[in-house]
């Protein structure tokens, strides 16, 4: 009989994906796994295979998770430019608060592995797309309120904040200046506005 399973599968998952996070794909090492999962090598290996297994399968959990907590607040919201807003502030927070900020796991992603592994850019571009079609479902639902500029298409000005929330988060990870970052949150806004 086989031994039943002692942690949470979730858990691990959402801690190696912090640990990749922070550290990105080639720093982390297995022993890091190992030591910040709190799991035995055989169980880190039995359940997850090998570290660039569980990369991807962290990256697949992040990815989901994210994707359709923007969505749901899309979907739910009557006020698309504060709803917009609220994506982009809560995007860059997370770094305000953190010595050694992050930035976004899949822009770090994209920066170190894309250029290598057709897999992982396969994954990045899935998250893009789905990004991509959110923002353009959210300025759509705004242009049909009479809420948001009609000047430019749904997709362009989709693309535009994408391409904005990216390097914002590339910008927190570099340390720019809190205000720097609000400035450039409240540019991006006003190209929506009527």
């Amino acid at each position: 009989m086989g031994r039943v399973k002692e942690f949470n599968e979730i858990e691990a998952l959402d801690k190696a994906t912090e640990l990749f996070w922070t550290k990105g794909y080639n720093a982390t090492s297995a022993n890091d796994l190992v030591q910040f999962l709190g799991l035995s090598r055989s169980s880190l290996y039995a359940t997850f295979g090998d570290k660039r297994r569980l990369f991807v399968r962290a990256i697949d959990h992040y990815r989901a998770r994210n994707v359709k907590a923007v969505v749901k607040m899309i979907e739910t919201s009557d006020d698309l430019l504060e709803t917009i807003r609220e994506i982009f502030v809560r995007s860059v927070s997370q770094d305000f608060l953190r010595k050694t900020p992050k930035g976004c796991l899949m822009g770090n992603t994209a920066i170190e592995l894309v250029p290598h592994d057709e897999e992982i850019a396969q994954m990045v571009q899935a998250n893009e797309q789905d990004l991509l079609h959110a923002f353009e479902a959210a300025i759509r639902k705004g242009q049909e309120l009479d809420q948001l500029t009609n000047r430019h298409t749904a997709s362009a000005l989709a693309n535009f904040l994408y391409n904005n929330l990216t390097g914002l988060r590339v910008s927190s990870r570099a340390r720019m200046e809190k205000q720097a970052l609000k400035d450039v949150v409240e540019l991006c806004l006003s190209a929506l506005r009527k």
